[in-house]
């Protein structure tokens, strides 16, 4: 039975291809991204190391937590000078040095602030003689600064900006635009630059200066002298530090930076595994579609076999044992795919400025052991429906001419099919409306059950649909039209179970372009309620690092032009051990530029106290005059007094308001996110709007912009994660095209005498040709109607769900959604050309004689 198997198994090798590349490109997926993240990792554990390298021993503050990335918000204060003595005085150091860093961006040639799409603008001060060849920062050209006026910056922003040795370039801190010349460039082994950041090196006091920290340092590096092991030494120096104040050995550190980094990437693996198992998803119901058409068409050689004495139970194993074997082979060529891929998604974090070395790709046995199985069980899993029905084909089907197949829809089919919707629907409102930390998870299976109930109920659409799709074909194409549109509709089943793979990704990309265009609709709104600036002006940095001078805030301040100015810093926080972000803000003003709604309590109460919104004042209980925990970075747990309640927080982004005061007590570094200003009594928004743009001039990162074009770029950010998930949706996109394709060419084959006879009769070629398209294009346009179906409910739920967020409005962009319609009719007219063209070439006596 088993070499039946496989010899029915290579039969059909051109017939289960496409099958076979759906898993390819989803199990290529999967592993390209772990592919992918275990070559990031490895990358920066070495150039963590690097970075070490040398260093036995680091002396630093302590933190009560590690912020998030992206706060833009010191996570440690500053260490006096003076306890650098004191680590060199202990036995066992053979030398300390000390550093700074900060905030610094560096300017490129034509004035424009240098951005990396990501990665932080870095700025660093260290000991001359710390710089060389065989340091951390390894030198790469020229030498360390020296003077007041002079910098290294790194490799990569060095070459990918033209800078030279000698080239002078403008630095912006917290404070105005300083010019240095380019004395040194330095690599971190054989990375270019810090994971993707810029990087700008100063002589230590000057660095001191520029950073606020004079008298002050962040870091001591401590080298071990000769038999000294990092260990013992950190106990040493631990012995002799103050309070507040902690040592930890090189590899520590080295292992912490690694381990931040995995953890701020984890968001970003597990968002691209999810778009490789949607793909693998997709792919599931074309491995059933295939599996079922090849059963059906093998009856004969089924029940011929059922003759012969196999029983029921070999021929469903036959069946599922040619799944494995298609399922290993293609998840095999998957793996080596996912290298491709993987290279694919490095260029593409190369092209957002993160820098890889070229290490060479990390393949894990881990991947390949969740590729291989995820593969081959997905494969398995669909093949048991038609395993099964080939395992009940009766002997006396040998006898038969032509298979006998179901195509109409039974009760209990319809009864199944409402029941598995209404529970993924119950699912999804646990997910979307339940208070649960996992909630997530009950979206994305409840979403999943949906697709199969809907999938399920799709025969029953699909004829209807079939005929009305196809009716202006058959007014317009006449016999080609009539005959696409009666062979789309005389098998409901396989039509719908074909449409469904399309149905799922395009779902998919209509829910999210609702709620992109919900989202903008309602921000909108927002802002015109909220907002009552006349100006914002925010940095052009895309990295949520970095931000605007508070001298800008300052110098609008002293313009007659520009009255309420009110600026906008956020920190993290912790409340019972969870991340929060804060707002400060000017209380002074800020109730000018942006609505509050309405107030308890007086913001000139806001200096050393807390405004908490009216949402989490009623969670937690407060009322003005209470005593509010809140834990920082440096300070630990700091009890900030409730001094208001505020109902608003659409323009200030945060239920937590506090003063600049108190921010710049626990923070150390004080950079505005954004800056709102009004025009002045009695001047004219044009003489604003000129003050405002003479004080950005004079900064290079910052972006003025009116309420009109504040909002476009708002809805621009939108559009360009809408663009990213569509392009991750892709892949699925086209497995469900290639299911398309696959259906038809199968079809084709099994209607080789149909269409052999309708050739003898007169049909040509080319009405063969457009018959095939046209059943492709009603297949497509099917799938696309309930996936724009099952995709507006999608949306409709989520943006239900969260009207308490602030996304208010349902908007269903008709244009967009109408133009997913006409792009899959379009790629059904592609899909089908393959088919097409065999249908179109059979030779009409061979395709006669055909059983």
């Amino acid at each position: 039975m088993f070499k039946a198997t496989l010899k029915g198994l290579l039969a059909h090798k051109l017939r289960l291809s496409l099958t076979a590349l759906a898993i390819v490109l989803g199990v290529g997926f999967i592993a390209g991204t772990y592919v992918l993240t275990d070559t990031i990792n490895k990358t920066f554990d070495e150039l963590f190391a690097d970075t070490t390298q040398g260093i036995d021993v680091f002396v630093r503050s302590e933190t009560a937590f590690e912020s998030q990335g992206g706060s833009g918000t010191g996570d440690r204060a500053a260490m006096p000078e003076a306890l650098l003595d004191t680590v060199r005085e202990v036995d066992g150091v053979e030398s300390a040095e000390g550093s700074v860093g900060g905030y610094a961006q560096l300017i490129d040639k034509d004035g424009e602030a240098i951005s990396p799409m990501g990665p932080p603008t870095l700025g660093f001060g260290s000991a001359e003689d710390s710089v060389n060849e065989d340091s951390a920062a390894a030198l790469r050209a020229g030498r360390a600064p020296s003077a007041p006026d002079e910098v290294m910056i790194d490799a990569a922003t060095a070459e990918g900006y033209d800078f030279s040795i000698g080239d002078s370039i403008d630095v912006l801190f917290e404070g105005p635009t300083r010019t240095f010349t380019l004395v040194g460039i330095v690599g971190f082994g054989e990375a270019d630059n810090l994971a993707g950041a810029t990087l700008a090196i100063f002589e230590l006091e000057t660095a001191q200066g520029l950073f606020g920290k004079e008298d002050t340092l962040d870091s001591i590096e401590v080298v071990a002298a000769g038999g000294v092991s990092a260990r013992e030494l950190r106990n040493e120096i631990a012995a002799e530090l103050p309070e507040g104040i902690e040592a930890q050995t090189g590899a520590t550190i080295s292992d912490e930076q690694s381990d931040s980094l995995q953890e701020a990437l984890g968001f970003f693996n597990t968002a691209l595994l999810v778009f490789g198992f949607i793909s693998l998803f997709v792919g599931a119901f074309i491995i059933f579609n295939t599996f079922s058409i090849v059963v059906a068409q093998r009856t004969r050689e089924f029940g011929l076999l059922r003759a012969m004495g196999a029983t029921e139970r070999q021929i469903l194993i036959s069946v599922l044992v040619e799944s494995i074997i298609v399922g290993f082979v293609a998840s095999l060529v998957g793996l080596v795919a996912g290298f491709g891929i993987a290279a694919g998604l490095q260029a593409m974090l190369q092209a957002f400025g993160l820098d890889l070395p070229s290490t060479g790709l990390v393949f894990e046995p881990r991947t390949a052991i969740i590729g291989m199985t995820v593969g081959i069980v997905v494969t398995l899993v669909s093949a048991i429906g038609p395993a099964r029905r080939a395992s009940r084909i009766s002997p006396m089907a040998a006898l038969r001419d032509a298979s006998p197949q179901q195509t109409g829809f039974s009760r209990r089919r319809l009864i199944v099919g409402a029941a598995i919707t209404l529970i993924g629907a119950g699912v999804l409102s646990v997910g979307l409306f339940g208070d649960f930390d996992n909630a997530i998870s009950y979206v994305g299976f409840g979403a999943a059950v949906i697709f199969f109930g809907v999938a399920a109920l799709s025969p029953l659409f699909a004829g209807p649909l079939a005929r009305a799709i196809g009716a202006p074909m058959q007014a317009t194409l006449k016999v080609p039209g009539k005959l696409a549109r009666q062979n789309s509709g005389r098998n409901p089943k396989r039509t719908a179970s074909t449409a469904a793979a399309l149905m799922i990704g395009l779902a998919l990309v209509s829910m999210v372009s609702i709620f992109a265009a919900s989202i903008k609709e309602s921000s909108n709104a927002i802002l015109d309620e909220s907002l009552k600036a006349d100006f914002i002006l925010s940095t052009q940095s895309t990295s949520g690092m970095g931000g605007l001078s508070p001298e800008v805030a300052a110098l609008a301040a002293e313009q007659d032009a520009i009255g309420s100015v009110a600026a906008l810093r956020f920190g993290e926080f912790r409340i019972d051990g969870g991340s929060r972000f804060l707002a400060a803000t000017d209380p002074d003003s800020i109730a000018e530029v942006a609505s509050l709604g309405e107030i308890e309590g007086d913001l000139a109460n806001l200096s050393d106290g807390v405004f908490l919104s009216s949402e989490v004042a009623a969670s937690e209980n407060l009322t003005v005059g209470d005593e509010f925990a809140m834990e920082f970075p440096q300070e630990g747990v700091v009890d900030l007094e409730v001094s208001g309640i505020f109902e608003t927080t659409d323009v200030v982004g945060s239920d937590f308001l506090v003063s600049l005061d108190t921010y710049e007590e626990q923070y150390t570094t004080n950079l505005d996110s954004v800056v709102f200003m009004s025009a002045a009594p009695g001047a004219s928004l044009g003489d604003a709007r000129r003050a405002v743009d003479a004080i950005a001039a004079d900064f290079p990162n910052a972006a003025v912009e009116n309420q009109a074009e504040f909002k476009a770029t708002q809805a621009g950010l939108v559009d360009q994660l809408l663009g990213l998930i569509t392009a991750l949706l892709a892949l699925a996109l086209i497995i469900a095209l290639l299911g398309i394709t696959n259906t038809l060419a199968l079809s084709v084959f099994e209607r080789t005498r149909e269409i052999g006879l309708l050739r003898a009769v007169g049909m040509s070629r080319r009405q063969a040709r457009s018959m095939i398209r046209w059943e492709s294009v009603i297949i497509a346009v099917i799938g696309a109607v309930l996936g724009l179906v099952v995709g507006g409910f999608f949306g409709w739920a989520l943006v239900t769900a969260l009207a308490d967020d602030g996304i208010s409005e349902f908007v269903l962009p008709g244009g967009q959604l109408t133009s997913y319609v006409i792009a899959a009719a379009l790629a059904g007219i592609i899909a089908a050309i393959p088919p097409a063209r065999r249908a179109a070439r059979l030779n009409v006596l061979t395709a006669i004689g055909t059983e």
